[in-house]
């Protein structure tokens, strides 16, 4: 059976990187493989960088500029299409009518704005489904920093097309255009990249909490981006927070150019557009694990395989699904928050990833990761259960709370899934994983955001209850699949014996 994720992390992951270094600063060459000493050749970035780090900032640049977007775009389509029909109750921030009955105005307010956020991910899945799965793949043999330059930039290019809307005061479907542009080399594929470099460079027992640490820096960009965000709107608008974003992107491929050493051999003859890029994808599904091992235990590897992609996308579903909805649940009666309290909400949801880091390295101490993933979902159904009957921001934030340990399950299946595959698939294995996660986006867009507008006269907090309901499905299919494991370690230790 697999290794514990993360045993001996430190003195293994201390060792790991030392060799990494060694090759790293004594085997670059120009392309070609280097057979002394078994070393593999990297490509020397233009420069060196001084600290002891990778990928990390390439990912904390780029979810800064997204978290910095995500909110405000959101409030920018509210303000716009309050506009065209008509409809003012949040000038200043705040409601017109919290006492009497739903403004009709404010339903159609909140229902054009979600049907919109519903088209633009619409439109950036269709895209990126296709480059995603390409990219991907294809840095198995061509490289990974490709992957993290040209997916920035395309990130760039959607902020100046967002800026021109607002300058222009075009109509919002020019939204979807710059999200189109950007699926083209989209942020999935970022993450694609970074996961898979990490993968490259890491040991098997370490690989878990270097996945917790990306996963962390998610989190603490969007924490910075969400203060800054709401407080900065608030102050001057829409137009410089949306300069930053673009900067900030240009930051991201600036440094993965200069400073991110190649973790795999490119290969010159590989080629961008083939099938084969996608074929692998299918293969490493379909035809999971050497032949020449025992048959069934083969099968119970591919059936992980696919347990564990399921879960990842039940669970990666309610996190978009909920996090899309929660500044309309915030902007609207009874809470009526305004872009300070949003920009703290939004603070405090990101505030998970570095309290989920901190509780998965706890944890680890005395659990094995499979049951440190089921405290994390746990974690998030207790929060969105109150979440949903949150009616004042004192209840609202005890629902954030709550979900201080949401973000541990992820980097558990990550890992998980990153050891059922071989070291030369990483990139075709976190392409699919991407490929997935821009589907739970689309998934997440269509259900909540058609689910929220259907039952705001039932119960407003109905979507969230629902995702909790949602993650029990994943608790039954982890807790399952480590009792199986476990009975099987027991009776192989039990026949050696």
């Amino acid at each position: 059976m697999e290794d514990s994720d993360t045993r001996a992390i430190l003195p293994e992951d201390t060792l790991s990187s030392v060799d990494y270094e060694i090759q790293i600063n004594d085997t670059f060459c120009n392309n070609e493989e280097v057979e002394n000493k078994g070393h593999i050749c990297y490509r020397r970035p233009p420069f060196a960088c001084p600290l002891s780090v990778s990928v990390e900032p390439v990912l904390f640049l780029s979810m800064f500029s997204l978290s910095l977007q995500w909110p405000l775009s959101t409030q920018y389509l509210w303000d716009r299409i309050s506009e065209d029909v008509g409809y003012n109750g949040t000038k200043g921030g705040g409601c017109a009518n919290t006492s009497g009955p739903p403004d009709p105005l404010q339903k159609e307010v909140e229902t054009l704005t979600a049907h919109w956020n519903l088209y633009i991910n619409l439109g950036g899945f269709a895209v990126g489904l296709f480059v995603v799965t390409l990219l991907g793949s294809w840095s198995d043999q061509g490289g990974r920093r490709p992957v993290l330059i040209l997916p920035s930039l395309g990130l760039a290019l959607q902020a100046g097309v967002y800026l021109l809307v607002m300058y222009l005061k075009l109509p919002v479907a020019w939204f979807l255009l710059g999200r189109l542009l950007s699926g083209l080399s989209d942020f999935n594929t970022i993450l694609a990249g970074c996961f898979a470099y990490v993968a490259d460079t890491s040991d098997r027992g370490s690989r878990t909490f270097r996945v917790a640490v990306l996963e962390a820096c998610l989190g603490l960009a969007g924490m910075l981006a969400s203060i800054i965000g709401g407080q900065w709107r608030r102050a001057q608008g829409y137009i410089n927070p949306f300069w930053l974003v673009l900067a900030t992107n240009l930051a991201a491929a600036l440094y993965a150019y200069l400073f991110v050493p190649e973790s795999v051999t490119p290969d010159p003859s590989a080629k961008l557009f083939t099938t084969r890029h996608h074929h692998a994808v299918y293969r490493l599904y379909s035809a999971l694990g050497d032949p020449t091992e025992v048959g069934s235990y083969t099968k119970w590897r591919r059936y992980k395989l696919w347990l564990y992609i399921f879960c990842f996308f039940l669970v990666v579903t309610v996190h978009f699904g909920s996090r899309e909805l929660f500044v309309l649940y915030e902007l609207s009666s009874p809470l009526c928050w305004g872009p300070g309290l949003i920009g703290w909400g939004s603070a405090a949801q990101n505030l998970a990833y570095l309290s989920s880091l901190l509780g998965l390295r706890t944890l680890q101490r005395c659990l094995e990761d499979s049951w440190v993933s089921l405290v994390g979902l746990a974690s998030n159904m207790t929060g969105l259960v109150v979440i949903s009957l949150a009616n004042t921001t004192e209840l609202m934030f005890t629902g954030y709370g709550l979900c201080f340990l949401y973000m541990a399950a992820t980097p558990v299946l990550r890992a998980k899934l990153s050891k059922l595959v071989g070291p030369e698939e990483q990139g075709a294995l976190f392409a699919s994983v991407a490929c997935v996660e821009g589907l739970c986006s689309l998934v997440a867009s269509s259900l909540f955001n058609s689910l929220y507008p259907a039952t705001l006269h039932i119960m407003k907090g109905f979507p969230f209850l629902f995702g909790a309901l949602l993650l029990l499905i994943p608790t039954g299919i982890i807790g399952i699949a480590e009792c199986r494991d476990q009975r099987t370690d027991r009776r192989e230790d039990s026949a050696t014996s």
